[in-house]
């Protein structure tokens, strides 16, 4: 860019967005007079830009609505295991318990009416692990297994399937004489593939 010559004024006009410059003279020693360049110095005029254009905008949204695709899944996932690992904690409480009241018939701290023929030491029904059963040889005791029956995290209910000392571990049927075993009642499939009413 050829430097402006001694005592002219550059000045800039915007026109329709666009700058245009404009070279004139002013008599030396007026007020508003510019002083010229020297020889060969380059004056540049610019405006300073703030804010965002609509592509930077535009781009900035799609980034967020990747991320956003990308983390929604991510979040059911762990939801997801979260249930399951509360299921797992859930039908092993109930299982203990279940154990525990059989141990307890073993060991003789349970009989007479409480045990029933064909029961093979195992509870009637889950209720009976939390109202408790009457302690051979103590007045007034009884012995409880479980506060209360635990909810199914995968259905939200106090209801669970319940399998027989005399049926198959894949029974879906109750006999309805005692509960040796329980599962959920979920339609559902793991993480892991398997059927929740499976483990």
């Amino acid at each position: 860019m050829t430097a402006p010559r001694s005592g002219a004024v550059v000045a800039v006009k915007k026109c329709g967005g666009a700058e245009e410059r404009v070279r004139g003279r002013r008599p030396a020693g007026t007020p508003g007079a510019m002083t010229a360049p020297r020889s060969g110095a380059v004056v540049a005029v610019g405006e300073g830009r703030t804010g965002f254009t609509y592509i930077e905008l535009m781009a900035t949204i799609a980034i967020l609505m990747i991320l956003a695709a990308a983390i929604l899944p991510t979040a059911k996932v762990v939801r997801k295991r979260q249930k399951e690992i509360e299921l797992r904690r859930q039908l092993r409480i109930i299982r203990t318990a279940i154990d525990g009241y059989h141990d307890a018939v073993r060991q003789g701290r349970i009989g007479g009416t409480d045990v029933k023929v064909g029961s093979e030491g195992y509870p009637p029904d889950l209720e009976t692990l939390v109202k408790g059963v009457s302690q051979v040889g103590k007045v007034d005791v009884k012995l409880k297994f479980l506060r209360r029956v635990p909810f199914d995290p995968m259905t939200g209910k106090q209801e669970w399937g319940k399998r027989c000392y005399q049926d198959d571990p894949g029974d879906t049927s109750w006999c309805g004489e005692n509960v040796w075993d329980v599962y959920s009642l979920s339609g559902g499939v793991g993480l892991d593939g398997s059927k929740y009413k499976e483990w």
